[in-house]
């Protein structure tokens, strides 16, 4: 089932990363799902110790506006948003996504992501059907409005994003090499 995904990236200050991710574990993945966000993986950036990579999804778009607007006016933003903003020099880089979401499997030490700018559609999904499998967990722009500004989103992209290794393709795109991070037990509330 496709879902309104966003894969962020965020660029911390350096040193931040543990810090960042610490807190995350313990507030944020509990304190998002308890507003009915579904939080997916979570992840060092392999290539960049100041990369935090991470995805989150909701059902739709009404969803996503509903949940964003009670995690972001609720208590436990407000309780650790300037612990959580302190670490980062950047949070704006996110893609808003159609797809099935990912979480890597418990064990899995690495992920390689591509996000893949393709010349046409068509063209594409021609390589896809060569080339990927469900296993890839396969994504595309969602060009709906971003309808919560307050955390932008970038536009303007047409973007496939998958997880996994494929054969060679003949457009541009980005391979970032991440580490997964352990989920920890969340916090009682």
């Amino acid at each position: 089932m496709d879902e309104i995904v966003e894969l962020r990236q965020y660029t911390l200050h350096p040193g931040a990363r543990e810090t960042l991710i610490e807190l995350f574990e313990r507030e944020f993945v509990g304190g998002q799902e308890a507003v009915g966000i579904r939080v997916g993986g979570r992840f060092r950036d392999l290539d960049d110790p100041d990369r935090f990579v991470w995805l989150r999804a909701f059902p739709d778009m009404a969803s996503r506006r509903r949940s964003l607007e009670a995690f972001y006016g609720g208590p436990v933003w407000r309780r650790w948003r300037e612990e959580a903003n302190a670490t980062m020099v950047d949070s704006d880089d996110v893609l808003l996504l159609r797809g099935p979401g990912f979480t890597p499997a418990p064990g899995v030490s690495a992920a390689l992501v591509t996000v893949c700018h393709p010349a046409s559609p068509e063209a594409f999904d021609a390589y896809a059907e060569r080339h990927l499998g469900a296993h890839h967990a396969l994504h595309r722009t969602e060009h709906a409005v971003n309808d919560f500004p307050a955390l932008p989103v970038r536009e303007g992209e047409e973007v496939r994003v998958w997880f996994g290794p494929a054969g060679p393709h003949p457009w541009p795109a980005v391979q970032l090499r991440l580490e997964p991070v352990e989920p920890v037990e969340p916090v009682e509330r």
